[in-house]
């Protein structure tokens, strides 16, 4: 009887080329190559503005920028600063901490997708690409909020231990922001016409994330749907910003802070770090291919 090829492969401990590994494997091999993701996501930030004549001085002022927008559309034309302490370090903040997921999430959307030279060149697996971009942009936040507590300090904002909490926030945050590239690093390498929606999507996640307007204000004053509530308090990227205006803000009271937020943070962090990274993992074997 003749062998088939799969038998003759598997006697001769032949596998399929590009095969997904077992998860711990698969853990294993993103652990050794952490220094890849390392410097790989340093140099992207460092080409990030080599064209540019003020060159890296564009990590801090493209927030800074869009922060003076938003404080004079929202601040100052709509009065959102109104019984606001501190709107402006309040505002730069929300900018800059929203601006870390935001940023992420589009990077996450063309990880893979707009990879796929190393991808098909090189065998990795293939979750250090959206990591590092993450890791990217958690450098470029790490360069902003050096701009943001020299506002704080101008605005009359103390240094206070309350800012050691901030580390422990961001470690949270890039984690949900790990997982979310992860998941969208997946749905972009099937879909791009997904990175042409994501602008917009993240545009309506911002408005209604708080960082322009204070969220305990608003339901303050207005008698909404207990759902609602519950979904403007539980919203990620809102309670990530509000842990760091606690943190930075001396005027940000924990009275203005949704009930368990520790615990919101906590677990957004686990289901999309460890969700992203499973739900990324089952596709391995498919980026690069087609």
């Amino acid at each position: 009887m003749t062998e088939s090829a799969a038998d003759l492969a598997a006697r001769h401990g032949l596998t399929v080329s590009g095969a997904r590994p077992s998860l711990p494997a698969y853990v294993r091999e993103l652990w050794q190559r952490r220094h890849f993701v390392t410097a790989f996501a340093t140099a992207k930030l460092t080409a990030q503005y080599s064209q540019a004549k003020l060159g890296q001085l564009w990590q801090v002022m493209t927030p800074l920028l869009n922060a003076a927008v938003y404080y004079f559309i929202f601040g100052v034309l709509m009065n959102t600063k109104h019984d606001v302490p501190d709107y402006v370090p309040f505002l730069v903040t929300g900018v800059f901490v929203f601006t870390f997921t935001q940023q992420s999430a589009l990077a996450g959307t063309r990880a893979v997708s707009g990879s796929l030279g190393l991808v098909r060149a090189l065998h990795f697996p293939r979750a250090a690409l959206p990591i590092s971009y993450c890791l990217q942009q958690l450098q470029q936040l790490l360069f902003s909020l050096c701009a943001l507590l020299a506002i704080l300090l101008c605005f009359g904002v103390p240094p206070a231990l309350s800012w050691l909490l901030a580390p422990p926030a961001l470690a949270l945050q890039f984690v949900f922001n790990a997982g979310l590239a992860l998941v969208l690093a997946r749905l972009g390498a099937r879909t791009p016409d997904i990175a042409q929606l994501m602008p917009f999507v993240l545009r309506t996640w911002m408005y209604a994330s708080g960082v322009m307007w204070s969220i305990d204000k608003v339901l303050a004053d207005r008698d909404l749907p207990h759902a609602v509530t519950v979904l403007l308090e539980a919203n990620p990227a809102a309670v990530y910003i509000d842990l760091m205006r606690f943190a930075l803000i001396d005027s940000f009271t924990a009275d203005r802070l949704p009930p368990h937020v520790w615990a919101w943070a906590t677990g957004w962090a686990l289901l999309a770090g460890a969700g992203g990274f499973l739900y990324f993992w089952k596709a391995e074997e498919t980026y690069g291919r087609g």
